[in-house]
């Protein structure tokens, strides 16, 4: 990372003592982490609240499974670990700012924040179930509603999570490229290389973290293709090797657009040159073209999981349902099929965007089904 940092090129401004551009800049950037902030304790809620995916026969926040280890604390972890990595992330980003303005790492560092808006979308295509314990904004907002239960707070950090695998990758890159002769595959091809490395680095990456997650009760996947996943019908299910690639598509996306060539200007910025308009404005037009390809490749990650849905092939369920409190997520009946108590609720896009005319009706099985008896 440090080798990203300090390296200049035509789209970063030179070092030297403060200026006044760049005093307002960190001012914008304080003057929004404060608002946000001011956002979340105002908006905050904890538990399954709004009537649409309450329990009221439920009270508390019940769990039939042990989270990992036996752990109860889990949840408080994660949203201290949370807090503490964004205060770290912020400070760097103020800090590096201030030396080099409009780099290009900070502008993605950004764009990967700013993922954030499709959040609830990409939590509905893959039936992720985040737990309603979380700090989350109101379930009944629009956007918000989208996601199956609750849209927690922390998914704030996911400039962390889609940048990560590239500095490992393009550092591995450098030193291929460095003892190879120049016409080997790695000069010749350097994006697609990298590309290559980041979907191995970021597979392994992902696999790691959310079986981890899934494991702590941060979310669950609530139904998954019973192929290519591990520990299919479990309530700690995690769709392997469907999630462990297409999540690859915006870490590829990312660090593509962030290398740098033999100039020493980035995919994006020799992207951004292209459009007249932007030639002006080189660090917003690299910001827009980062966000622009980073939002296209995030859209392909919920398109592929939108087939998956739509061919109601994520047929094996998360058995017993973690969320007692939470009326179970079930909008293709799968849960109902495998004896799970409800009540039951189908979600928002239970119609055309499932390719279905909302939840189908369904008969629980007679001998209690697989998830009747609350084993898992």
């Amino acid at each position: 990372m440090t080798t990203q940092l300090t390296r200049s090129g035509p789209e970063t401004a030179p070092s030297g003592g403060r200026t006044p551009v760049r005093t307002v800049a960190v001012a914008v950037l304080a003057a929004v982490g404060v608002a946000a902030l001011v956002a979340v304790v105002l908006h905050a809620r904890r538990g399954a609240v709004a009537d649409r995916i309450r329990n009221p026969a439920v009270d508390g926040a019940p769990r039939p499974v042990s989270p990992l280890w036996g752990r109860t604390d889990w949840i408080t972890l994660h949203q201290i670990g949370t807090v503490v990595m964004m205060i770290a992330l912020v400070a760097v980003v103020v800090v590096t700012w201030r030396r080099r303005p409009r780099h290009p790492v900070l502008l993605m560092v950004l764009v990967t924040t700013l993922l954030i808006w499709q959040d609830p979308i990409m939590n509905w295509a893959p039936y992720a179930v985040y737990n309603p314990r979380l700090w989350h904004w109101p379930e009944t907002w629009p956007l918000v509603s989208l996601s199956p239960t609750v849209e927690p707070f922390l998914v704030v950090g996911y400039a962390t999570f889609y940048m990560a695998p590239f500095f490992p990758a393009v550092w591995i890159l450098r030193r291929i490229q460095a003892r190879r002769p120049p016409g080997s595959f790695a000069s010749r091809h350097p994006l697609v290389t990298l590309g290559a490395l980041i979907l191995a680095i970021g597979s392994v990456f992902d696999a790691c973290l959310e079986i981890f997650l899934v494991r702590t009760q941060l979310y669950t996947y609530s139904q998954v293709i019973p192929f290519g996943s591990f520990a299919a019908g479990e309530w700690y299910q995690f769709p392997l090797i469907w999630e462990s690639s297409l999540v690859t598509l915006v870490m590829i996306a990312a660090g593509v657009m962030l290398y740098r060539d033999d100039t020493g200007r980035t995919q994006a910025g020799r992207l951004a040159h292209r459009i007249v308009v932007l030639r002006a404005h080189p660090a917003l037009g690299t910001f827009l073209v980062m966000f622009a390809v980073v939002n296209v490749a995030y859209f392909g990650y919920g398109a592929g999981f939108g087939l998956i849905r739509a061919s109601k092939a994520a047929t094996s369920v998360a058995c017993p349902w973690p969320y007692p409190e939470a009326k179970v997520y079930d909008p293709n009946g799968f849960y109902e099929e495998a004896g799970q108590p409800g009540p039951f609720f189908p979600g928002i896009w239970s119609g055309w965007p499932s390719a279905q005319s909302g939840r189908p009706d369904v008969d629980p099985p007679a001998d209690g089904g697989r998830c009747g008896d609350g084993d898992g």
